[in-house]
């Protein structure tokens, strides 16, 4: 065999052998693929395909255990060519999973655990006061300035404009699509009022936060400083009060300051991706690069598509594996940058005991942040008038007495456990939660992105006749487009939950309605058109809006049902008709509908009246008269003469004629055989 025939061979053997080795990695073999990556490293010459082997070997040996040797094969890859975030996405992928496998089954729990003990009221259930009922599920904080999307989920107007404005919301709570852009949408009225009625201070401690953000964005950072720590003086247990404030000591180049704000927001909400990575950027800052890794690993065991956390991740990887700072971080250290489970659960753990263990640090940034004017009436924790010195305030400390100190934090922590545990149910006043159209409690409310509330019935009747808020009279066009009437799910929880017999006595009047309008007998709507009868097709074009109303009257009954007849200029409308049962409706974006129906059954009109707009009457249903006898056969010979005149009539007519005929009205039927079949639909 030649040369050139013995080299194509042994690339061809090659080929294969990294074939192997690819399948047994994705196969978690990943033993057999560290060795098939090895002896091909024992074969290769050129250097471009042995750095990329070696990264592999490497990712093998890593998702093997074997993080000393794995940790030794990639410095030996860096010193080849400098890891690009393509080398390094194997390995973060696995360190990330380590915890993410270790948590997931049990994250929600502990979730749900340091969001009742971080808002001070563990007892929540007992009361019914749920912190996480009212809080987003973005930030994990209580909803400020609340938005309902299309599904009838809400969250922090903020967090969704964290979005792009030209973007549809997908929603965090369902994963459906919102079909509009964030720009769209406005503060939930209702919602937003209640808030601010249950929860003044976190309500007044939102409004600083906004406030501080607008000079943090006008380049006012000292000002945005003051903003925050006042903030905090009101609500001392918001997690993002401190995220926001690590920022702003951040750019003040204060990194301790930074860091100590962000251990607090990461203990008030230790399973909240934003805190690590505030903390990770504190830790960078100070230069503890392998702490600040093992944060950031631990943001995306939390938030997999946080894309910040990857980048530095990739980015502090690479410049830890390098050569020139290799010798400043030992291998056998690497492992220590992992995120363990007992990170996360110190994390959770140390929240229930907060005020014992950060309680120097949470109150001199308390007292710091004092002015001499602030006068809050609702401040939790002891006005100042002056400005002291952290010695001076620790020494003061010192001499309490342990039983004062006992009894203050008590009482702070009372009026912590005060700010969410508040007796809702005497302060939440049945009129905080009524439809402005009906002046009724709400009943299965939904929002408009307009932000105004409304019964979902009393916005569909008012939408019949414009498509405008009937509040604010903004275009709801695309809104009607969608037809997307989703009950807002908290103020429905909340009106369950606070107004129970309020919501019984609505519900009551709800069904009387309801079976007032199912009655087939009395006060029937009336379609006042043209002649209907048994058994034949009658589509109708639906445009007037007392007509789209009782369409939708008799849907939402069931019945399906409603008369046609014919007008009269004296009456109003023929003494006689035929019940129509609707079979399909297919609406269009300006409100129009097209209604298929089929006729039923006869009646006599025994009263005429008039609901809403539309015709109604009380109706007695027709019964034919049973023929005996020789009136039989005449019945007989009257029948068939005119099946068979119809049936001439129809055959004699053009193609494209009778193509339409049937289009319409369906084939012809066959002849009945027996005549006196009464069918009793009803």
């Amino acid at each position: 065999m030649s040369s050139s025939n013995k080299l194509a061979a042994m690339g061809t053997e090659s080929e294969s052998m990294l074939q192997l080795a690819a399948e047994a990695f994705r196969a978690k073999n990943f033993d057999l693929a560290a060795d098939i990556y090895e002896c091909q490293l024992a074969a290769l010459a050129e250097e471009d395909t042995r750095h990329e082997l070696t990264v592999k070997r490497a990712d093998a040996l890593a998702f093997g255990g074997k993080f000393a040797e794995a940790f030794m094969v990639y410095r030996r890859a860096a010193e080849m060519e400098r890891l690009k975030p393509a080398h390094l996405d194997n390995l973060v992928d696995y360190l990330t999973s380590i915890t993410r496998l270790d948590n997931d089954n049990d994250r929600r729990g502990e979730d749900t655990e340091a969001r009742a003990t971080a808002a001070g009221h563990p007892d929540a259930k007992a009361t019914g006061c749920r912190g996480e009922d009212l809080s987003c599920r973005i930030c994990l904080s209580s909803l400020f300035e609340p938005v309902t999307l299309a599904c009838g989920h809400c969250f922090c107007k903020k967090c969704l404009e964290r979005e792009k404005k030209d973007k549809e919301v997908i929603c965090k709570e369902c994963r459906l699509s919102s079909g509009v852009a964030v720009h769209s949408f406005r503060v939930n009225v209702v919602l937003s009022n209640i808030l601010a009625k249950w929860f003044p201070r976190v309500y007044q401690a939102g409004q600083l936060r906004r406030e501080g953000n607008g000079l943090y964005s006008e380049k006012k950072v000292e000002a945005a400083l003051e903003k925050y720590n006042q903030a905090i003086l009101i609500s001392p247990m918001d997690h993002i009060l401190f995220s926001n404030r690590s920022q702003i000591y951040s750019s003040l180049k204060d990194y301790e300051k930074a860091l100590r704000d962000a251990e607090m927001a990461c203990r008030l909400m230790p399973l909240w991706s934003k805190g690590h990575v505030r903390k990770a950027q504190a830790l960078v800052s100070l230069g503890r690069t392998e702490e600040a890794l093992r944060e950031y690993l631990l943001c995306l065991s939390i938030e997999p598509e946080c894309r910040l956390a990857r980048n530095e991740v990739h980015k502090l990887l690479s410049d830890l594996l390098a050569p020139v700072v290799t010798d400043k971080v030992p291998i056998s250290d690497f492992p220590s940058i992992l995120p363990s489970r007992r990170h996360m659960k110190n994390g959770v753990s140390v929240t229930s005991q907060l005020f014992d263990s950060v309680r120097p640090s949470l109150e001199w940034s308390m007292a710091s942040g004092a002015q001499e004017d602030r006068n809050m009436d609702h401040c939790l924790l002891h006005k100042r008038k002056r400005r002291i010195t952290k010695e001076e305030w620790e020494k003061g400390q010192e001499e309490e007495g342990k039983s004062d100190a006992k009894k203050r934090l008590k009482s702070e922590s009372a009026e912590v456990n005060n700010l969410w545990s508040s007796p809702v149910g005497e302060i939440l006043d049945p009129t905080d939660l009524e439809c402005s159209l009906c002046m009724r409690l709400l009943y299965e409310p939904v929002t408009t992105p307009c932000g105004h509330s409304f019964c979902l019935q009393c916005l569909k009747r008012c939408l019949d006749h414009n498509p405008k808020c009937p509040l604010c009279k903004e275009e709801l066009s695309e809104y009607l487009v969608q037809r997307q009437y989703c009950k807002t799910t908290l103020m429905e929880n909340l009106i369950e939950r606070y107004l129970p017999s309020e919501l019984m006595e609505r519900q009551k009047i709800h069904n009387e309605e309801m079976a007032e309008l199912s009655n087939l007998n009395k006060n029937v709507p009336i379609f006042v058109c043209t002649m209907a009868f048994p058994t034949v097709p009658c589509p109708l074009h639906i445009f007037e809006p007392c007509y789209r109303l009782m369409i939708r009257r008799c849907m939402e009954t069931g019945t399906n049902c409603f008369g046609m007849c014919l007008g009269d200029d004296l009456k109003g409308f023929a003494d006689y008709g035929c019940l129509l049962e609707i079979r399909d409706v297919q609406f269009f974006s300006d409100g129009r509908s097209v209604v298929d129906t089929i006729g039923r059954r006869r009646f006599k009109v025994v009263q005429q009246r008039e609901r809403d707009g539309y015709n109604t009457a009380d109706i007695e249903y027709l019964e034919d008269v049973k023929v005996e006898g020789l009136a039989v056969g005449e019945l007989q010979s009257l029948h068939d003469s005119v099946y068979d005149q119809a049936l001439v009539w129809v055959n004699s007519l053009k193609t494209e004629q009778k193509e339409r005929i049937e289009g319409h009205f369906g084939p012809i039927p066959e002849k009945d055989s027996e005549l006196q079949v009464f069918r009793q639909l009803f």
